[in-house]
């Protein structure tokens, strides 16, 4: 029998559930690092200090363009993310006070440290946007010189600075310069080089340390790559031996046993999740269960994961508006559902939809039915998402550099 949905209904039934599930995961969360307090990880995860700030742990979530939004950060640092930094904000001054950029600045609610990441050439209007944005709430600055997008990489922003290093050093000297007085710490984002003819990861490493940042992030392939091929890490390791900061390895960090994996073989202070965190927040507890205890976490039950999704979709709706939000939201049901039986078809479904409630309540009942199938998520679902559409990706960047719509 098909049962009915309530909006109303649904909310109060949701504000006791995520109550009762908050507590859930804050007890469990305490469980595991205290376990991992014996792990042979812990002595350089445990407590990584940036600036004033001590991180609640060293799993990482990416900046993504059109993803890591405030809601989706929210929900991966509950799910046991102890650090998040936004989507890139552009150092155009005219697009400060747009809408796409003011909800991309949009940290209300929101756990600290707050971490803006901001992108541009030009070493003065980087140091003014990074001002801009501590005096919107940022409490670390991150420099996006890791983007492989050609929107990004044809204005000479991302990682086409690695090409260009006296600039790159330049932007990292004004911005680290810029928060000095407002006792913000800097970070930076790269790649392990241009092409792999020309991998100056470790030769840019020693000049932002001698500049002043204090973090550095690097994906383990090149902006030539872009996210095909492997990720390596031994450029990773090397970075890691040629500066004293902490070093954040990036890059096919797809499941527990990847991420195991990209510590040992970088050697790295904290690891970062991107895309494999796309509707399956619940990755960063998976990751830190498994380095606790060397063994794999059940998967999420069913009724939880309807209540995360439907928790998301409610804070999406909320940010972005109903009219923006159903549409926005699209992608992030059509990742929770990836590989799911009828997933597909809810996708195709749910895409035709322009009414959140509608959409809502098709998500709500697709789950009440997969519950009456199985128990639990699938074990051994795909724990990474496919290749970022191009098409969608190069559409986000445009919003991000030019205000396109």
């Amino acid at each position: 029998m098909r049962m009915s949905f309530s909006p109303q209904a649904a909310a109060q039934k949701m504000s006791s559930y995520n109550t009762l599930l908050s507590r859930f995961d804050c007890v469990y969360l305490q469980l595991v690092w205290q376990v991992f307090s014996f792990s042979p990880f812990f002595n350089r995860m445990s407590s990584l200090q940036l600036g004033p700030y001590t991180l609640a742990n060293a799993l990482f979530v990416a900046p993504m363009a059109g993803v890591t939004d405030r809601p989706f950060r929210q929900l991966c640092k509950r799910l046991g993310a102890g650090y998040a930094v936004s989507e890139m904000v552009t150092s155009r001054k005219d697009l400060w006070e747009s809408l796409k950029t003011s909800r991309r600045a949009d940290h209300a609610g929101e756990p600290g440290p707050i971490a803006v990441q901001i992108a541009g050439t030009d070493a003065a209007m980087m140091a003014e946007a990074a001002v801009f944005n501590i005096q919107r709430g940022a409490q670390i600055i991150d420099i996006n010189m890791g983007c492989p997008a050609k929107k990004v990489c044809n204005k000479w922003a991302g990682s086409a600075l690695m090409q260009n290093e006296a600039l790159a050093e330049e932007i990292a000297a004004a911005v680290v310069a810029a928060c000095a007085p407002h006792g913000v710490p800097v970070t930076l984002k790269i790649r392990t080089g241009w092409c792999d003819a020309h991998k100056n990861a470790v030769t840019l490493a020693r000049r932002f340390e001698a500049v002043g940042v204090q973090m550095l992030t690097i994906h383990g392939r090149t902006r030539e790559q872009g996210y095909k091929g492997q990720a390596e890490y031994a450029t990773v390791a090397a970075v890691k031996q040629a500066v004293r900061i902490p070093v954040v390895v990036n890059g096919d960090i797809t499941s527990p046993q990847t991420a195991q994996a990209a510590l040992q073989a970088s050697g790295a202070d904290a690891l970062m999740v991107g895309r494999a965190a796309q509707g399956r927040p619940w990755i960063f507890r998976e990751i830190a269960h498994y380095l606790a205890t060397g063994q794999h976490l059940a998967p999420p039950l069913v009724e939880e994961v309807r209540g995360l999704l439907l928790e998301h979709l409610d804070d999406h709706y909320r940010l972005y508006g109903s009219a923006t939000g159903v549409r926005s939201a699209r992608k992030h049901i059509g990742w929770y559902v990836r590989d799911l039986p009828g997933g597909d078809a809810l996708r195709r479904h749910t895409n035709t939809l322009d009414d959140c409630a509608a959409q809502t309540q098709a998500v709500n009942d697709y789950f009440l039915r997969l519950g009456q199938q199985m128990e639990r998520l699938p074990q051994g679902r795909p724990a990474t998402a496919p290749g970022a559409n191009p098409l969608t990706l190069e559409k986000t960047l445009q919003a991000v550099f030019e205000g396109a719509a």
